[in-house]
Order: structure tokens, then sequence, then C-alpha cells
């Protein structure tokens, strides 16, 4: 779904606004883009993770085969939802750079069924399971200060953000 925040570099590179980039956040390690370079949007009041490195053909790589996992999980998600008859809407599942943490986010309240499920998924692809209401994000928004004027990268509005058509802010 997605996550804004303020990022040092750990090589102390100036990366530019567009840059493909690996960093370490409070999940794990991630695939991001820099949004803006350090000193636009102001003084970041809070430091939420670390630039590693640009993204190398590696690295480009194994996203691609992440993709590919992400895909199927859903898929083969959907499937046993609807098999076993779970009251659960699966909107997005998202691999971490790291191969080993999944994420499941759900509309609403998921039910033990559909945390069962998706353990059982996890297992198949060596992962560990982590959950996240859809409903959250619109509540608190995806990154610090989400819709408004201090927003990083001049995200001052939902025009870009993965839920926009869904954010209130």
């Amino acid at each position: 779904m997605g996550l804004v925040g303020h990022f040092t570099a750990a090589d102390a590179v100036v990366y530019p606004r567009g840059a493909r980039v690996i960093a370490r956040t409070r999940r794990g390690l991630e695939v991001g883009e820099v949004l803006a370079p350090p000193g636009e949007g102001g003084a970041a009041p809070s430091i939420d993770g670390a630039i590693m490195r640009r993204m190398s053909v590696e690295d480009l790589l194994l996203e691609e085969r992440l993709q590919r996992n992400r895909a199927e999980a859903m898929e083969s998600c959907e499937v046993l939802l609807a098999e076993r008859a779970v009251a659960a809407t699966l909107l997005d599942v998202e691999c971490l750079f790291d191969g080993r943490s999944m994420l499941f986010y759900f509309l609403g309240e998921v039910p033990p069924e559909a945390k069962a499920l998706t353990a059982e998924l996890a297992s198949v692809y060596d992962a560990s399971v982590q959950m996240q209401s859809f409903a959250d994000t619109l509540l608190h928004g995806c990154g610090p200060d989400c819709g408004t004027d201090k927003a990083a990268g001049g995200c001052d509005s939902c025009t870009s953000c993965a839920v926009a058509a869904a954010c209130g802010k």
C-alpha cells in the first residue's frame, strides 16, 4: 500500500527525486522511490528509516520475482477465501524486499479464518505474515502529514496516493 516518510541515506549520497532505492523501514527492507531530496518539504519531524542504496540490476531481478510471488499469493488467497466461504475482502498483498515478509491487506476487520488461511499461504512462500486493515490506512493516512501541505515531496493531496479513491483526507 506504500509508505511516505523521511529517510536518511546510509551512504551519505543525495538521491534525486524519482530514484529507485532499497530502504530499511520499521517493517524491514523495502523498495522505494525518492519523492524529494533532503531539505525539501521542511525539517523532518522524525526519521522513518534509512536508504541503503540505489537499486542494482540484481535488485530489479529480485523485485520481479517478488512481484510474481505477490500475484500468485493474491490469486491463491482469493481462491481459498471463496472456496472456504470466508467473508473477507482482500485488497492487496505486499512482499517486502527481504523475501521473508508478506503483508495481506483486507477491507475492514479480518476474521480468524482469513488469518489462518494467510498463514498457510505464507508457509508456501517461506515468509512471515503481517495483516493490516485498509480501514486503518483511511483513518490515519499513509504517512507523516498525509493530506497536508507539510507532506514530503509536495504531496499536499491524495492525487498520487495509493488510497486516493477512498481517502477522505
